[in-house]
């Protein structure tokens, strides 16, 4: 049986979350389950449906309606790709970050133990990596900067995880 890996990276909106992801992947010729790639269509439509901004990942609401079915969906992917190949999930995990009992939870779940990846960068490297990339979806962070960074506070582990700052 070929040795499997399931990787979590996790950390704020413009750390490198998505390009560490790639390259973690093709080192380990893992499946990648990127929350913005897996979910993003149904996200988009059911926001729209509901009567709120598809851009919406932020809102009180989001979070209410379809964050853990965003995360159920990447964890469902993951254990049906996980008997036959390695996988990579990629999102903010904010939440889990400040559970300590996440990683044995997900250890039960998939049997297998994860290594979790947090990437942190300065803000200002984050603010114009968010601007660089121009998605719709970004527009109310980079409306008021200091806003976003008071209601999306930086939420550091709880448990060890291999940190990588990705400032250049």
């Amino acid at each position: 049986m070929i040795p499997r890996s399931l990787h979590i990276v996790t950390g704020a909106a413009g750390v490198g979350k998505s390009t560490f992801a790639k390259s973690l992947a093709v080192q380990h010729a893992a499946a990648l389950l990127d929350s913005d790639t897996v979910t993003e269509p149904v996200v988009q439509a059911g926001l729209t449906e509901s009567g709120m901004s598809p851009e919406d990942r932020d809102s009180a609401d989001y979070k209410r309606i379809f964050r853990d079915a965003v995360y159920e969906c990447l964890f469902r992917t993951a254990a049906e790709n996980l008997p036959h190949v390695s996988v990579v999930i990629v999102g903010p995990f904010t939440r889990e970050l400040a559970d300590s009992e996440w990683p044995e939870q997900l250890l039960k779940r998939f049997g297998i133990r994860p290594v979790i990846w947090f990437l942190t960068c300065e803000h200002e490297v984050r603010r114009k990596r968010i601007e660089n990339r121009g998605n719709t979806r970004d527009q109310a962070k980079l409306t008021d900067w200091q806003q976003h960074l008071r209601l999306a506070p930086l939420t550091r582990p709880v448990f060890a995880v291999n940190e990588i700052d990705t400032s250049p």
